[in-house]
């Protein structure tokens, strides 16, 4: 069928149906004249076992933004004919190895399919790990896109620091001393992206 009338069976809008296609998260294929036309899924069940979607966002305050990523995941599992059988949320740092519901999911031998929008919303560190363990078990993780750069990143970081900061210092300092770490950090990022902006004035106007 055309993407157009896959957008629409699937309740999804055409530019979701796009981007899912660009991102070869769909199956389909573009023709001579353009038109992307999808083929039917096809979901052996009975062999991946129980699929599972997975959000995660680092602080309470995200916690709209927690909401969002679920429903896209609801939304992509919708697109790609899967019956969810678990939705698991969590607020925790990806960096943190001590998540109760991400355990407990992974634990889960029933569950044969797990879904993330990006791999670093499962982990931060050590995702390839967990997918050849999985493997092994006949399951997989299944990400809508493969790569993921965001602020969040600046957070775990801290977090990083924080911990050494705790050993060196003690934890009465280490707390001050990472937030001063982070507005370094975040001073040198908008330096760069006004260095960056600059960089593309001048390529347009033949300034130096």
């Amino acid at each position: 069928m055309k993407l157009s009338q896959y957008a629409k069976k699937m309740g999804i809008s055409y530019k979701t149906a796009w981007r899912w296609y660009k991102a070869g998260q769909i199956d389909a294929y573009q023709t001579s004249t353009g038109t992307v036309i999808v083929r039917d899924p096809q979901i052996e069940t009975s062999t991946t076992g129980r699929i599972a979607l997975y959000a995660r966002v680092s602080s309470a305050d995200q916690k709209s933004d927690l909401e969002r990523q679920i429903e896209r995941l609801r939304e992509y599992a919708l697109a790609r004919g899967y019956q969810v059988a678990k939705e698991v949320s969590e607020i925790a740092s990806g960096l943190n190895d001590h998540r109760p519901k991400l355990t407990k999911l992974l634990v889960d031998t029933s569950i044969g399919i797990i879904v993330v929008e990006h791999r670093d919303r499962l982990t931060r560190f050590g995702f390839n790990y967990i997918e050849q363990l999985l493997i092994v078990q006949g399951r997989k993780l299944e990400v809508i896109f493969p790569s993921d750069t965001d602020n969040e990143l600046v957070d775990d970081f801290v977090a990083v620091i924080t911990s050494m900061s705790a050993r060196i210092y003690g934890r009465r300092n280490s707390k001050r001393r990472a937030e001063q770490i982070k507005k370094c950090i975040e001073s040198a990022m908008q330096m760069e992206i006004q260095d960056e902006d600059c960089t593309r004035i001048q390529d347009r106007t033949g300034l130096e």
